[in-house]
């Protein structure tokens, strides 16, 4: 079928000959490299696309227009792929059909081109249609990969591979019509074709079979074997590209079938550790890949223990810098040179979250291009968390020889062992303790290095030792050694070098972060620093600035609230402030700065207040407006711009208190904030629900005349069919609505009962939810039946034991005494409706390590006697002997013996 016949049924549409001369020569335009008017051809070939039959024309271009160049015919395929996207579902079943048979003859086309084109579009055909819809697509397939000719097995190949990377589940499903599912058919060719004398069919036929290692479809659990043996078949192949597909179906394996190489596992360590040395960089990265894969799929280390010694100077040999590295070319940059806009890599704000949140925190990784110096250094990590100072006898020895090395051309081997300190730096710490001293005193001069890249390398590898240089300073030694780390990154935040200035930088905000207060009586050299580099610094570095600013105020909080130093720290930040327009992506940072040293001074921040408060209120209105009308507002709506207005609007209302008060009531934040709640976009709802609950807890009255709005939209959060999706929006609206409802009090009864079911559903379901809507929902449940109890109490035998469970898990704080004033509130009011959950309920209150509030204490103690009294025939005593010894240990507090 493929090979030039079954065109037949088509016959009936036929192209009108000026239709394809006038296509085929605005492709032809489109393509001329000199082409002025792009946007006049793009708007013609858009004009024809309103044409039922335009694709019809591009297929018969592709396929067979004769004495046409084979980039216009490519190109019509391209144009015809983009438009199946669009247009599939709609197009009449003629259409598809024509398409369809003009696409298969060119699988097995003579040019490489038109194959791989055709195998592009049909894949587009089966990821919108699946396969079901195209019977005589499988069939022609099979028959090309069984021809003997190259041309139509590798056009086939190419289609199949596609499909496998795109729509991999396409082939292993079943399809009415057919008495097995595709892959069946495919997996024992593909693997026949790992025999194949052509490198284009070896590579094709792996990288096919591995799309589906992760899927697992019986016929290929059944061929393991013989899959395995093409692995070892293929593992020496000439083609790099075959080698790196095999080092990937290894690595795939090792991470979801581990199982399988069990018995293979010493071959394929060999083997790992032979293409780990590779001439071919990415061979050799792909291989590596396999350690870091190995440590993470919780092998028995043993299997690797004996490899080590071969493995880890292999790992260090890789981690130097390839001459070709583009960082070093970068490094050589000049400082003073202006970013280009390349150079600034997209930000992210992360939207406001109430509560304890579960996040891990990234290594800031010194450039962000993986190769293999990067994933060598990653490996070594991961081998040191395994091993621990199991790898020192061997590593150390490397290392020192690397780091004693002399000469200008040894820098790459000194810079390479400085990461390796890095690296191993937590795995290791035990056995680097105690000479953790001595390897601080050697890095920090390496801070003053002549190469940049030693220079930034240093920075990194001392920021990773930062929580134990900072524990040193309980004694007079470490306290020298903190200081002379602190003066030496500081030193290099003013370095010339971009690529240090980021290195430097990104390691002093590690440091602050461990410092916290030991960073208080340097501050003013610490601003001195970090001002000046904010004068020095191009676009993409001043970011970091803004980091270890923001940083630094969250470390020290009001220790910066004095005037020497906001007179170093404010007066640059307001004329930078001043400097930006409302549109500019660059204010983002500043903003999130702002947050920090907002919530750190207080009402110390109440003199620069009044004009960002202001400003925010602005480019909120504007960037609403741009949302509805991008034309009037005059700029493109970006919601980043409200998210971090909101955020920053709820620093200042956490810093400045009741100071805010003066601000919110002359401006219209009630009506933009409200509005903000009920935004489509999440992340917004998210910072909106934080400044609201923010609100709530200093100037209730000013969000009262929309009060009965805000709690509908609040609630409406915590009931969502997308619960999960959208986690962090309900977490903070939970914690809004029980701020509002202890300042509110009786005005919540309209929507309590609402608000109490759909948080009772969320505490009887909290499988996928984070721990912290679970703890808002109880403090939230609580709150509402402290303010309500005669609506919350006649329900409460529904969720007394979910409730409960939820409550002990919080820690001691003021939003707990809150719950279990709720808790007492329903008691009184229904006694009985707490009787099924009373193990509970002792568990909850044991969870207390002391009640500070001692009317809270009383009214628990009330609650307990109660229920002791209320307990008759032994009822009681049967409850506590249903209690764990510690549970009734903290129960002794409360005088029930």
């Amino acid at each position: 079928m493929a090979s030039g016949g079954g065109r037949g049924e088509a016959a009936a549409w036929v192209p009108q000959e000026e239709g394809l001369r006038e296509i085929c020569g605005l492709l032809q335009q489109q393509m001329a490299p000199t082409a002025d008017d792009k946007s006049a051809v793009w708007q013609k070939l858009e004009h024809y696309s309103q044409f039922p039959d335009f694709n019809n024309y591009l297929a018969f271009i592709f396929a067979r227009a004769e004495g046409i160049s084979v980039e216009v015919r490519q190109a019509a395929g391209l144009l015809l792929k983009n438009n199946l996207r669009s247009a599939l579902k709609t197009m009449p079943p003629a259409n598809q059909q024509y398409i369809k048979l003009e696409l298969l003859p060119c699988v097995g086309a003579a040019d490489k081109q038109i194959r791989s084109t055709a195998g592009t579009i049909i894949s587009t055909f089966v990821q919108i249609g699946g396969v079901a819809e195209w019977p005589e697509l499988l069939h022609a397939l099979v028959k090309c990969l069984d021809s003997n000719d190259v041309n139509h097995m590798e056009g086939s190949m190419d289609a199949l591979s596609k499909i496998c990377e795109d729509v991999p589940q396409v082939l292993d499903s079943d399809i009415s019509g057919l008495s097995e599912r595709p892959i069946n058919a495919f997996v024992p060719r593909f693997l026949q074709l790992f025999q194949s004398p052509h490198a284009t069919l070896r590579k094709l036929a792996l990288g096919s079979v591995n799309q589906y290692v992760m899927l697992m479809p019986t016929v290929l659990y059944a061929s393991m074997d013989k899959y395995l043996q093409g692995l070892f078949l293929l593992a020496n192949d000439p083609t790099p590209e075959v080698r790196k597909l095999v080092c990937a179906a290894f690595v795939q394996l090792i991470e979801v079938r581990s199982a399988v190489l069990e018995p293979h596992l010493r071959n394929v360590i060999e083997y790992m550790l032979v293409v780990n040395k590779d001439q071919d960089d990415e061979v050799a990265l792909e291989a590596c890949e396999f350690w870091s894969a190995y440590c993470e799929a919780e092998f028995p280390p043993e299997s690797l223990r004996e490899f080590l010694p071969r493995l880890l100077p292999i790992l260090l040999s890789n981690m130097a810098y390839s001459d070709d590295d583009e960082s070093i070319v970068e490094a050589e940059e000049d400082g003073s040179l202006p970013d280009r806009e390349q150079d600034l890599k997209p930000r992210f704000h992360a939207s406001r979250f109430h509560g304890s949140e579960d996040v891990e925190d990234e290594d800031d990784d010194i450039v962000n291009v993986w190769n293999l110096r990067k994933c060598s250094a990653a490996a070594l990590d991961f081998l040191s968390n395994v091993f621990g100072d199991e790898i020192l006898p061997t590593l150390m020895p490397i290392v020192q020889a690397k780091l004693s090395a002399t000469g200008d051309e040894a820098w790459k081997d000194r810079e390479a062992a400085v990461l390796a300190f890095g690296a191993i730096g937590e795995g290791c710490i035990n056995g680097l303790y105690p000479h953790l001293s001595e390897i601080i005193a050697f890095l920090v001069p390496l801070l003053d290095d002549k190469y940049p890249l030693i220079r930034s390398i240093s920075c990194w590898t001392l920021s990773r030792f930062s929580k134990y240089i900072v524990q040193g300073t309980a004694h007079h030694e470490g306290h020298d050694q903190f200081d002379k780390v602190l003066t030496g990154l500081l030193r290099r935040l003013l370095d010339d070098n971009k690529r240090v200035q980021e290195a430097a930088c990104s390691a002093f905000a590690t440091l602050e972060e461990e410092a916290a207060e030991e960073l208080v009586p340097r501050l003013d050299v610490i601003l001195q620093h970090l001002m000046c580099a904010f004068g020095k610094y191009q676009r993409r570095n001043l970011r970091i600035v803004y980091d270890a600013l923001g940083t630094l105020a969250d470390a020290v909080g009001g220790e910066l609230n004095q005037p020497k130093y906001l007179e170093i720290l404010m007066p640059p930040l307001i004329t930078k402030w001043q400097q930006l327009s409302n549109s500019d992506k660059d204010l983002f940072p500043l903003l999130e700065c702002f947050t920090s040293i907002a919530q750190a001074l207080g009402t110390g921040f109440l003199q620069f207040a009044q004009p960002v408060y202001q400003r925010c209120i602005s480019i909120i209105q504007t960037q609403q407006l741009a949302k509805a009308d991008p034309i009037s507002a005059g700029t493109p709506y970006d919601k980043e711009f409200i998210v971090c207005c909101l955020d920053l609007l709820s620093g200042l209302t956490e810093g400045l208190g009741p100071g805010i008060e003066s601000l919110v009531s002359q401006s219209n934040l009630r009506d933009l904030l409200l509005q903000c709640c009920m935004d489509d976009a999440y992340d917004v709802r998210q910072s909106a629900f934080a400044l609201l609950g923010d609100l709530a807890r200093v100037c209730p009255a000013h969000l009262h005349p929309r009060l009965a709005e805000f709690l509908d939209i609040s609630a409406k959060q915590l009931n969502l069919p997308k619960l999960k999706e959208t986690v962090s929006v309900a977490n903070n609206a939970c914690w809004a609505i029980g701020e509002l409802a202890i300042k509110v009090r009786k005005e919540m009864s309209p929507v309590v009962l609402t608000v109490v079911s759909a948080l009772v559903l969320i505490l009887q379901h909290p499988e996928g939810l984070n721990k912290s809507l679970i703890e808002n929902t109880a403090i939230t449940l609580g709150r509402l039946a402290w303010v309500c109890p005669e609506l919350v109490s006649p329900h409460m035998e529904h969720f007394m034991q979910s409730w409960c469970i939820a409550l002990s898990m919080i820690r001691d704080d003021i939003e707990k005494e809150d719950a279990f004033r709720g808790l007492c509130a329903m008691v009184r009011a229904n006694p009985s409706g707490a009787l099924n959950a009373l193990v509970f309920m002792c568990k909850a209150i044991a969870s207390w390590h002391e009640i500070r509030s001692e009317d809270l204490h009383n009214e628990v103690c009330q609650v307990l006697h109660g229920y002791k009294q209320m307990l008759k025939d032994g009822a009681w005593e049967q409850c506590m002997s249903a209690l764990e010894p510690p549970v009734k240990d903290k129960l002794r507090k409360y005088q029930l013996q």
